[in-house]
């Protein structure tokens, strides 16, 4: 079943096509559909191949689209620059398509399945006549795999087609793999802005075309995606957050596994002895450079699998396995320098895509925190000259850069394993300046359930709110869960259950306490893994954990600290637990949990009874 429907066509569109790269029939016919839909001029089947991607680059850089960057300095990379309405994700315009309301659940949009059909059809219809149709293969994980899984997008962009190229396994394996018994997600994309009006008229193109009205859908129940009118980011690139996180969800409850907005990193002892940890932050909370980390406690390495998604699937052994179902890194720029984030800067040296930052006089990029120096002049993200004393930004704050994992000097070998990673530790974390310890391992698996489903961070003087509020995100999932949020919490008890004691342990971080003077009160960035050590410590039985109230933190001594000096009231305070503090936001909790009614799970209902016990104990 397809979403938007269309009268029964034959085989033959009436675009002129390239040659199709299958036989099954099922493509074909959708294919063929989605054309007779949107009118493309041309289709073409990308195959994945350099000789494509350098006709697709060319093409672009003579449409203005992209700026090849000096070869001497950023070899095979190039500048794009978006258009100032299509900058970010449009959370507003997202929704989640369902028979019942209440299966999206209250921290999605929702709209009834034929109510945004009605709306989307007209929207799609002629959307790509005078462009190339693009019919892009791709798999999420290596092809084949016992955790990966396939999709094929239609885009009138060739600009989402390089980054796609990029992010997943794209080509004609991933085709080939796509056989008639095969479950694959369909994914729909058009940039909204056709070539050719309807009175048959040209219409001059642009250098990024893109329309005021945007919709990005997802269909849960026939594994669909339409996204109309952005060709930025996660808006264009369907593989990312709508079919790897907001599908993938829901294919992972049905069929007993886990799709979660989390990085992976394996850690290796000075013994020698390897560990795979995953994480789930919230936006601006270290999370890529966790997954980047370069450690300071001598001996200890950490290597990069993944930097945003993970699929956890329990393997044949029972233990949890994880893969980056990814194949590059689609990173925020500004921020990323080398004194914040090594690992990622020595990835872009070249091959790289980079959209929405400054273009300096020497063809390379630049953008606010890459150097403390700024350049002297550069062209700023819109195209207009920029100097340090220009009043604004040069790079817009959401600007990006996509760039192949194997670029990475710190990737893992088993980045690409199939199988998976078995899983140690499961991380959650927010920013928060107080009441959060820096690091609480959970007393049990519904207790980690608990933690991760009321993960927040406060909200700063740049967000929209009052400083200091909390701002939920479960399991840094907010936007991306594609159900019920509370359904999801229920999964989530049901896998530990069947996981049993080969469930990974759950632990809490927060790298941002701050103490009444303001200051961060942990210096962060590489001394994270002085966390790690212990979380690996206790994985193993070997440190010590003193339990308070809201779990077990480090007993005295048992944090490695050495070689960095923290005065002993700095460490008292990262540890600290206020029990009226706690007890009030036990009661926003409660709040929390009321917007899902009767789905909550009781299980969670029960740790919050638990949690208040145990704080107007102490």
């Amino acid at each position: 079943m397809t979403v938007i429907d269309t009268p029964d066509v034959t085989i033959n569109s009436a675009a002129a096509t390239g040659e199709p790269t299958t036989g099954n029939s099922e493509v074909l016919a959708w294919v063929t559909k989605i054309a007779e839909l949107t009118q493309p001029e041309y289709i073409h089947w990308c195959d994945g191949s350099q000789s494509e991607w350098s006709a697709l680059t060319e093409e672009l850089v003579a449409a203005g689209t992209l700026t090849p960057l000096n070869k001497n300095l950023r070899p095979g990379s190039f500048l794009a620059r978006s258009h100032p309405a299509d900058v970010a994700r449009v959370e507003d315009r997202t929704f989640i398509c369902t028979e019942h309301q209440a299966d999206a659940g209250p921290t999605n949009n929702w709209s009834e399945p034929a109510a945004m059909l009605e709306t989307l059809t007209p929207l799609f219809r002629g959307s790509m006549r005078g462009r190339t149709m693009y019919v892009v293969p791709f798999s999420m994980g290596p092809v084949g795999g016992p955790i990966s899984q396939l999709g094929i997008q239609i885009t009138d962009s060739p600009y989402a087609v390089l980054n796609m190229r990029i992010m997943t396994r794209m080509g004609q394996d991933a085709m080939d793999h796509i056989t008639p018994d095969t479950e694959w997600v369909r994914t729909v994309h058009s940039v909204g802005m056709p070539l050719v009006n309807d009175a048959g008229e040209s219409i001059d193109d642009v250098e990024w075309p893109c329309n005021d009205t945007k919709y990005i859908c997802q269909f849960p129940d026939t594994l669909e995606v339409w996204s109309f009118g952005s060709g930025y980011g996660g808006n264009a690139l369907l593989s990312k957050k709508c079919f790897a996180l907001r599908i993938a969800s829901v294919m992972a409850r049905k069929d007993g596994w886990l799709a979660e907005h989390m990085l992976l990193i394996k850690l290796t002892s000075p013994a020698g002895k390897d560990y795979h940890v995953a994480a789930a932050f919230p936006s601006a909370c270290g999370k890529t450079n966790l997954a980047m980390l370069r450690p300071t406690v001598p001996g200890w390495n950490v290597e990069t699998i993944g930097d945003d998604i993970a699929w956890l699937r329990p393997g044949p052994d029972g233990t949890l396995r994880a893969i980056n179902p990814e194949a590059g890194f689609f990173g925020v720029a500004p921020g990323t320098g080398y004194s914040t984030n090594p690992v990622a800067m020595d990835s872009i040296w070249g091959n790289t895509i980079f959209t929405n930052v400054a273009l300096t006089d020497e063809g390379d990029v630049w953008w606010e925190g890459m150097t403390e120096t700024p350049p002297a002049h550069a062209i700023d993200w819109e195209g207009n000259e920029w100097t340090p004393d220009s009043g604004r930004l040069a790079a817009h704050p959401n600007s990006r850069f996509t760039v192949p994992i194997t670029q990475c000097p710190t990737v893992a070998q088993e980045w690409s394993e199939s199988e998976g990673v078995p899983l140690d530790a499961i991380l959650f974390g927010g920013r928060r300046a107080t009441n959060v310890p820096l690091v609480t391992e959970s007393l049990s698996w519904e207790h980690g359930v608990f933690i991760g489903a009321t993960v927040s961070s406060e909200k700063t003087a740049a967000q929209e709110g009052t400083v200091g509020e909390l701002r939920r995100d479960p399991f840094g999932m907010l936007p991306f869960c594609g159900y019920n949020m509370a359904d999801y919490w229920s999964h989530w008890l049901e896998m530990g259950e069947s996981l049993g004691d080969k469930a990974p342990r759950i632990f809490q971080v927060n790298w941002f306490r701050k103490g009444d003077d303001g200051r961060f009160l942990w210096p962060g960035f590489g001394d994270n893994s002085r966390v790690l050590e212990w979380i690996v410590r206790r994985v193993e039985g070997e440190a010590e954990g003193q339990e308070i109230a809201v779990g077990r933190i480090p007993a005295a001594g048992e944090l490695n600290v050495e070689g960095i000096e923290i005065p002993a009231q700095d460490m008292t305070e990262l540890f600290d637990v206020n029990p009226q503090s706690w007890l009030a936001e036990c009661d926003l909790t409660d709040e929390y949990f009321a917007q899902f009614g009767d789905r909550v799970p009781a299980a969670l209902s029960e740790q919050l009874t638990g949690l208040r016990s145990r704080l107007s104990a102490m």
